[in-house]
Parts: structure tokens; sequence; C-alpha cells
């Protein structure tokens, strides 16, 4: 009786370690689209210019003279809210961001909620698969 009580209560000390340890204090998910505050507040999506990630609206490159700041702003348009949430990137690199989830839709930022209720402080993201290569044939 003793070792099955010992076993119960080492076994649920295990389990509420591994899940304190799996789930992080204050972590958020969302999945939505990424692309540029200007192209979100525009609703352009798709069709997003990526010279607004670098100067923040389109048309910017004209005015913008080399070095320069950027004036990048990423955020993520959640389509089930309607609602547009900021991108910090706290630990990830914004040129893997860019790379693997600028301009694409069920992207997935890891996180935590600024205070502010509207900023991602992003550790991590899940983009998804680059879509398949399509070859056309027919006439234009």
């Amino acid at each position: 009786m003793k070792n099955f009580i010992l076993t119960a209560i080492l076994g649920l000390s295990l389990a509420l370690s591994l899940n304190a340890s799996s789930g992080e204090k204050g972590e958020f998910k969302k999945k939505g689209f990424l692309t540029t505050k200007w192209c979100a507040e525009n609703d352009l999506f798709a069709d997003c210019r990526l010279e607004t990630y670098h100067c923040g609206k389109e048309g910017c490159y004209k005015e913008w003279l080399p070095g320069e700041p950027t004036k990048m702003e990423m955020v993520l348009f959640v389509h089930d809210e309607g609602k547009i949430y900021r991108i910090d990137p706290a630990k990830v690199h914004v040129s893997e961001l860019l790379e693997k989830a600028a301009n694409r839709n069920e992207v997935t930022i890891i996180g935590e909620l600024d205070s502010d209720g509207i900023t991602i402080k992003a550790h991590e993201f899940e983009a998804p698969p680059p879509p398949k290569k399509s070859f056309f044939k027919g006439c234009l």
C-alpha cells in the first residue's frame, strides 16, 4: 500500500512538473496572415508590395534615401477576429520571418501578448509549406 501511494505521488508530481514546463507562462498563439501594417489597413494581402516591408507604405521608395532606417511594421491579421496584432520579433530573426512567412496565410506566431493587448512578442513562428510549383501550358 505504501508503494502504491508513493508511486501515485511521484507520478502526480512528475505530471505537474511536465505540464508546467511544457506551457510557458503567458504563452500566446495566434494564426493569421503575416503582412505589413499599411497593407493590412488598406486590405492588400496577397497583392502587398514588398517595398512596404522596407519603408512602410506603397511608393515610399521614391522619397526614401539609402542609409535611412527602415520603417517596417509587421502585423498578423487574424481573420476570425478581424483584428490586427503588431509583431515584436523578440526572439525571432526578422530575415527568417520575412523569408518563410511574409505575405503568407496560416502563419502561427507564438509568444507573449504585451500589456497593450495588440502587440505579440514573438518567440517562434510556424509557417505553412511554400506553394507547390505548377506548370502552365496553354495560350496566353
